[in-house]
């Protein structure tokens, strides 16, 4: 089978180190043929040297991710167009997975995000309702899953990982800029389910999601305001819920902040004078965002850029190397070399503990687990069990076998 030509679109605002880290994981994808189209402000641009000519770049400075969606997807040639987010990292095996169902009917496709341990699932399957609100969606196994939304119930796809057939949102107009980073690919979830459109839950398409720090929100997930979110709240109920049922749904919505805000406050990340003001400023949001005019969803001239290959930098292969804490040095040299040669790589440090296992993308490109020898890595192990040391590397290497090699 042929697969369809992608392009990859990633936002950045203010954020280089992470959207390095975020392109040197795309130079790792396994897909044969896509482009990357990076859209980011002055200083995202700092990121781009090492990628020089190989990618395409949209200069926006406004901080408005629907808006900026909008011009990559203008200067996207391929005939798929995916998503992910400056502070995610994909699997090598993303896109074969995430794309490969579009030789189905489906229209749009989503996958798993993993959390920042490496191993948890953030958010997996889920349907998106009219009030602004989601509930997990049933899938049994890993295998892709096609359903059909209706109106006023969508399938939702993760903006840190999604793709949908470029003619179609070119002919929905893509994201709504009311919307400015929340709830943006929600509302066209909606607008497609309204259409009786298909889309594809894939499970082994899989990104790493961190929640790096932004000007709304610090590190460890305690925002800074709540404007953009009630005002996105706000207009996303004004055209997908009863009218009448508006401002009840907001005071929902309010509530559901306001527990968040207090458990950040018993865990003292915030102070009851943060819990107030950012209260105030979600009041604020929810109000302009009642008087915000929509962007009528039209349809987008598509662009005349040319595709522009990407050449990925790991095309000798998967490797793996190990070893106990005590030998880390080694491991992460012998890493970094095998990357240097063209190698995707996954190593392995274990303890003789019963710590739980963490995995995370190095900086010099190469996928680290580690964690206790005895210690949980699924979050459904038991908190210890015992393991010879190479029994458990070749456990670990299978459990990420599906989605780290092709």
């Amino acid at each position: 089978m042929t697969l369809a030509p992608v392009s990859v679109v990633v936002v950045s605002q203010g954020r280089p180190q992470a959207l390095t880290r975020c392109l040197t994981g795309l130079s790792q994808l396994v897909y044969p043929t896509f482009e990357i189209i990076v859209v980011t402000n002055r200083e995202g641009q700092t990121a781009l040297a090492p990628w020089s000519g190989r990618i395409k770049l949209v200069r926006y400075d406004e901080e408005n991710i629907s808006a900026a969606r909008n011009l990559g997807i203008r200067q996207a040639a391929g005939d798929i167009v995916a998503f992910i987010d400056d502070d995610a990292v994909p699997e090598p095996t993303w896109l074969d997975h995430l794309c490969g169902v579009f030789a189905s009917p489906a229209v749009a496709a989503g996958g798993y995000v993993i959390g920042r341990n490496g191993i948890s699932l953030q958010w997996g399957a889920r349907v998106a309702l009219a009030d602004a609100t989601s509930e997990p969606l049933p899938i049994t196994g890993s295998k892709p899953e096609f359903h059909r939304g209706s109106a006023g119930q969508a399938i939702k796809t993760e903006g840190t990982n999604m793709a949908f057939r470029k003619d179609i949102l070119l002919m929905n107009g893509g994201f709504d800029p009311v919307f400015r980073f929340y709830l943006d690919e929600t509302d066209l979830n909606l607008r497609l389910a309204a259409q009786d459109a298909v889309t594809a839950i894939v499970p082994r398409a899989v990104v790493h999601h961190g929640f790096t720090a932004s000007k709304r929100r610090t590190a460890d997930r305690v925002p800074l305001t709540l404007f953009e979110i009630g005002a996105s709240v706000a207009a996303f109920l004004r055209r997908h819920s009863e009218q009448a049922q508006v401002a009840s749904l907001i005071d929902a919505e309010r509530e559901r902040q306001s527990k968040r805000l207090y458990r950040h406050l018993i865990d003292g990340r915030l102070e009851p004078r943060d819990v107030s003001r950012l209260l105030k400023s979600f009041d604020e949001g929810c109000k302009a965002g009642l008087g915000r005019p929509f962007t009528r969803p039209e349809s987008i001239p598509e662009g005349d850029a040319g595709f522009v290959p990407f050449s990925t930098s790991t095309s000798r292969g998967h490797r793996v190397v190990s070893g106990r804490s005590w030998q880390s040095a080694r491991i992460l040299d012998e890493a970094r070399s095998l990357v240097r040669q063209g190698h995707r790589v996954s190593a392995f440090v274990l303890s003789p503990t019963i710590r739980r296992h963490r995995v995370v993308f190095h900086s010099d490109g190469f996928w680290l687990q580690s964690g206790g020898l005895f210690g949980a890595s699924d979050r459904r192990d038991p908190a210890f069990r015992y393991w010879r040391f190479q029994d458990r590397i070749d456990r670990e290497v299978a459990r990420v076998a599906e989605i780290r090699e092709p």
